[in-house]
């Protein structure tokens, strides 16, 4: 089977890796064409070797492993464009990048039409794979939404969309299946894939030492900082989570300690850099988020799919969001729905942790915060509780796997009808 893949951010790299995987492993003759990031090009580049997939080198590179993109307009499997050049945050922002937007668009149809696929498979990423699923519903071609989109925050209009242009739509948190029953949506609901993403990853089942003594990293207790996986993120957090650290360093209980920001896949040092001075007691890491999180008393982290990891990794966290400019959330108070701007909290209908967004999401705001995490011991004990609930809400093992053989068996049933509508000509 022939597989067109499309993963606009961080978040969608993840899960479209994880969907390889099991892609691969099912549909050993699978030619996979694709959007994403450097997980999934690991995941590409594990295949072509021939190592088993799931396999960890021993220096854990696999997830990084990022050779060339292949061309424009070829048959071939392989990443085509890479997260990093297109993903952009805020209403704003979108606006400022539209021609380069565009361009990305129409090559992409060019290339899904050359390629041929089976099916044409989106995760998440909504703004640009709604145009890719009416292009690809016009031109004949199954189209499976892994990763919903997120209508049930905002721009709940999308539905209409999804109903006329999505074939199978697979979900993966527990409260959007009564939105969408609700809604008259059908889907497909196999659990969360972070589950087993998290539960498998060197970050759970290494020691404190090996960690350290890998990242060369004192054996100081240690606060994760986290803020995000854009660059129009990380510039908007990054001073906010230097002048936190400077003023928790500054306290005399937390002198010895050490501050750790965790970059973005797809990222490099010069994103953080501008917004460090050269403190001995913060550090900057690549490939190491998870074992950062785990291995830390407390974590800062920029709201998404990060903040649900660390729920998963048992470290008591406070989220921070800053929007991009002011015009980009006035315009998001405006149409966003949800009461909650993190999944765990949507989980639960409730506060497992806190939420800092725009002005509220200050250094004096995430000291207090961070200092009740890891001084109020009732405190932290509650929000480790929550975790425990929100991850019993997530559903169990093999999310990945379930929805990499349901989109197999669909696409062998669209290739079967296919050839009993041919004529016979006997």
């Amino acid at each position: 089977m022939r597989y067109y893949i499309i993963a606009g951010e961080a978040s969608g790299d993840l899960h479209g890796s994880n969907l390889m995987r099991g892609i691969y492993a099912l549909d050993h003759k699978a030619v996979i064409r694709f959007w994403g990031g450097d997980l999934m090009n690991g995941v590409f580049a594990e295949h072509q070797k021939g190592v088993p997939q799931g396999m960890e080198r021993p220096d854990g590179s696999s997830a990084e492993t990022q050779p060339a993109t292949v061309p424009f307009g070829t048959r071939t499997g392989g990443l085509v464009r890479h997260y990093k050049e297109g993903a952009v945050m805020g209403f704003a922002e979108v606006l400022a990048k539209a021609g380069k937007l565009l361009g990305n668009l129409s090559r992409c149809k060019k290339d899904i039409l050359t390629f041929a696929p089976d099916c044409v498979i989106l995760i998440d990423y909504p703004g640009f794979n709604f145009k890719i699923a009416g292009f690809a519903h016009r031109h004949g071609l199954k189209v499976f939404y892994y990763i919903a989109p997120k209508v049930w925050a905002s721009r709940e209009g999308r539905i209409r969309k999804l109903k006329k242009y999505v074939d199978r739509l697979y979900i993966i948190f527990p409260f959007e299946i009564p939105y969408f029953e609700k809604k008259g949506v059908p889907f497909v609901y196999k659990g969360n894939p972070l589950v087993d993403a998290i539960d498998g990853c060197r970050a759970m089942s290494e020691t404190r030492g090996d960690f350290l003594s890998r990242c060369g990293l004192p054996d100081k207790p240690m606060i994760a900082m986290l803020a995000g996986s854009r660059k129009s993120e990380i510039s908007t957090m990054m001073p906010v989570l230097t002048e936190f650290a400077d003023r928790m360093h500054a306290l005399p209980q937390y002198s010895g300690w050490q501050f750790v920001v965790a970059g973005a896949p797809g990222r490099s040092p010069e994103d953080y850099l501008p917004h460090l001075h050269g403190q001995e007691y913060i550090s900057l890491l690549f490939g190491e988020t998870r074992s950062i999180v785990r291995q830390s008393e407390a974590a800062v982290v920029n709201s998404g799919t990060a903040s649900l990891e660390t729920v998963l990794l048992g470290t008591p966290q406070v989220v921070g969001f800053i929007m991009g400019s002011r015009l980009t959330y006035a315009i998001a108070k405006m149409i966003v729905k949800v009461k909650y701007i993190s999944l765990g909290n949507l989980c639960l209908n409730r506060f497992a942790f806190k939420e800092f967004v725009q002005n509220d999401c200050n250094p004096e705001a995430l000291v207090a915060e961070v200092r009740a995490l890891i001084e109020d011991k009732a405190y932290r004990q509650k929000m480790l509780s929550d975790y425990a609930e929100i991850r019993a809400l997530l559903g169990g093992s093999g999310a990945s796997a379930a929805v990499a053989a349901d989109i197999i068996e669909q696409c062998h049933l669209e290739r079967a009808n296919k050839t009993e509508q041919v004529p016979s000509l006997m």
